[in-house]
C-alpha cells in the first residue's frame, strides 16, 4: 500500500495555489535536478514551459508563470522571502534573462511560458512540459502533472511504487483500515499515525516537524490578521481579517501585534461567548487565506485554496478549550491520516474534483482532528470527518478571474464552522448507529467528481466565475 506521511499532507510554501503554484514550482525544480544528475544542466541554452488544461486556463490568476520561473531559478518556496518573489520575476522579465538553477544566465522571454488553454492532457487537467534546448542543438523534455496538494507526478512514473515506505507497521488504504489498526492495537488514531511516521524518521524529527507546521499555520494567521490592504490580481478585494481582528481585540490589538504568541494569548483573553468565538473562527480562516491570495507563506492543508480551514479549527481548539498546546500534535496527526485516505481513494485536486476536494477534504480533516482532541474515540473522529464531507458533496470550484479569492476565501470560513459543528455532532453521537461511513462518503465524493462538468473544476468557465467580468492583472 502507498504511505502518505503527515508531512506530505502539510507542506509549508507560498500561495496562492498548491496545484497551480506549488506543484509547478516543485516540477521545475525536479526538472533541474534531473538535468543536473545527467550532466546536461551546464549545457542548457534555452528553456520553454508549456502549460495545459487548468494550469493554462487559470494559470495567470494562480501565479503559475511566476512559479515556474522561480522554480527554474531553484528558489525554495519553504524558505525564500515571499516579499522578494515579485521583484525576482520582474527582474527576469525586464532583463529577458533567467538565472537557471540560480547561476547560469540564459535568454528568457515571456513567450517561453506558453498557455495552451485549448489542450488538456489525458492523465490529469494540471499538466506542464519543460523543454530544454542544449548548446549543441539537442533537446531534453519532461512532462509533469500537478495532482493536488503540491503533489507532482512525472509522466510515466509509477506513483504507487514511489510512495511505498517499507516497514510501516500499519499500512492504511481506507478509513476501515485505520479503524481496524486502532481496534487491534488498542491505539488512538494519532498513536497509529505516529508509529507509522517513526518507521521512516526519528521521534525528535516528527515532533520538530509538527511544531514547525503549527508555527507556520499560526504565523500565517497572525500576519493575515494585521496585514491591511487590497489583494493583488484585479478584483480589488479588500482584506477583511484585520478589521475583524481589531474589533474583537479592542485595546489589546496593538500589544498583541508583537508576535504570534502574544496574539494567541490576547485571543484567549478576549473570549466572550458564542458570537465572539464564531467571529474569531472566521477571522482565523480569512486571515490565512488572505495571506495565501497575496502570495504569502502558508501551509498546504491539504491545499492552498483550503489552507485556512485547519489552522482556524486548530486555533479554535488552542484558544477556546483546555489543553490547547497538548492538542496540536494529535490534531495534526489525525487530520493528516484522514487527508491521506481522501487522497488515496478520491482526490484533493479541485481541477479533478471541484471544491469538494479542497474545502470539503480540509473540513473533514479538521473535524476529525478536533473530535479526537476533545476526547472522542477513533470511531467518533472518523464520524466527524464523514459528517463534514457529507455536507460539502458536489461543491464546485469556480474561482472568479482564476484567482483564489472569490468565493475561495469565504469558503474557508464555512469549512471551518462546518468542521466544528461536525465534531460536536460526532462527540454527541453513536457511531454504531451511523448510516453512512467515511469510506462510503469518500466513494460518493469520487463518483460526484467523475460526473461533475469540467467547467466547474477550477477552469473559471462556469458558476460564479462567469457572472463577474474581471480583467486579471498579470503579476
Amino acid at each position: 500500500m502507498d504511505f502518505i506521511s503527515t508531512f506530505d499532507m502539510f507542506k509549508i510554501g507560498l500561495g496562492p495555489s498548491s496545484s497551480h503554484t506549488m506543484g509547478p514550482w516543485a516540477a521545475a525544480r525536479r526538472f533541474l535536478k534531473a538535468m543536473r544528475k545527467e550532466g546536461t544542466l551546464d549545457r542548457v541554452a534555452r528553456v520553454r514551459v508549456d502549460l495545459y488544461g487548468s494550469l493554462a486556463k487559470t494559470g495567470r490568476g494562480h501565479g503559475t508563470d511566476l512559479a515556474v520561473i522561480l522554480g527554474l531559478c531553484d528558489w525554495d518556496p519553504t524558505t525564500c522571502d515571499p516579499g522578494a518573489v515579485h521583484e525576482e520575476v520582474t527582474r527576469v522579465r525586464a532583463g529577458r534573462t533567467l538565472p537557471l538553477a540560480g547561476s547560469r544566465p540564459i535568454p528568457f522571454d515571456r513567450e517561453d511560458v506558453a498557455f495552451h488553454m485549448d489542450v488538456t492532457l489525458p492523465f490529469h487537467p494540471n499538466a506542464l512540459t519543460f523543454a530544454a534546448t542544449l548548446e549543441d542543438g539537442s533537446a531534453r523534455s519532461e512532462t509533469y502533472y500537478s495532482i493536488g496538494g503540491g503533489f507532482v507526478v512525472q509522466e510515466g512514473e509509477d506513483a504507487a511504487a514511489r510512495a511505498v515506505a517499507p516497514g510501516v507497521p500499519f499500512p492504511v488504504e481506507t478509513a476501515a483500515d485505520l479503524l481496524r489498526a486502532c481496534r487491534e492495537g488498542g491505539l488512538t488514531i494519532p498513536e497509529v499515525v505516529l508509529r507509522d511516521e517513526l518507521a521512516i524518521r526519528d521521534e525528535e524529527a516528527v515532533r520538530r516537524g509538527l511544531a514547525r507546521i503549527w508555527s507556520a499555520m499560526r504565523g500565517s494567521a497572525f500576519r493575515g490578521a494585521y496585514a491591511e490592504g487590497i489583494l493583488p490580481g484585479g478584483l480589488e478585494v479588500v482584506r477583511r481579517a484585520p478589521r475583524l481582528n481589531r474589533s474583537l481585540l479592542g485595546d489589546r490589538a496593538e500589544a498583541a501585534s508583537r508576535s504570534p504568541e502574544a496574539w494567541v494569548e490576547a485571543v484567549r483573553a478576549s473570549a466572550g461567548g458564542f458570537e465572539a468565538t464564531l467571529k474569531w473562527v472566521s477571522c482565523f480562516a480569512l486571515a490565512v487565506n488572505e495571506e495565501n491570495a497575496a502570495f504569502g507563506r502558508v501551509v498546504t492543508a491539504p491545499t492552498n485554496g483550503a489552507a485556512g480551514v485547519i489552522p482556524a479549527v486548530l486555533l479554535y481548539r488552542a484558544c477556546f478549550h483546555e489543553g490547547g498546546g497538548e492538542a496540536v500534535e494529535p490534531f495534526l496527526l489525525t487530520a493528516g491520516a484522514v487527508g491521506a485516505v481522501f487522497k488515496k481513494r478520491a482526490t484533493i485536486s479541485a481541477a479533478l474534483g471541484g471544491c469538494q476536494a479542497e474545502i470539503g477534504v480540509s473540513s473533514a480533516m479538521a473535524a476529525a482532528g478536533l473530535a479526537q482532541t476533545l476526547g472522542g474515540t477513533a470511531e467518533q473522529a472518523l464520524m466527524a470527518a464523514e459528517i463534514a464531507m457529507e455536507h460539502h458533496l458536489g461543491l464546485t470550484c469556480d474561482p472568479v478571474g482564476g484567482l483564489v479569492q472569490v468565493p475561495c476565501i469565504e469558503r474557508n470560513t464555512m469549512g471551518a464552522v462546518k468542521a466544528i459543528t461536525a465534531a460536536q455532532l460526532a462527540l454527541e453521537g453513536d457511531p454504531a448507529r451511523a448510516k453512512v461511513s467515511l469510506d462510503a462518503v469518500i466513494r460518493s465524493m469520487w463518483e460526484t467528481a467523475l460526473d461533475m462538468s469540467a467547467k466547474y473544476k477550477e477552469t473559471s468557465e462556469g458558476g460564479l466565475a462567469v457572472q463577474i467580468p474581471v480583467n486579471v492583472v498579470e503579476c
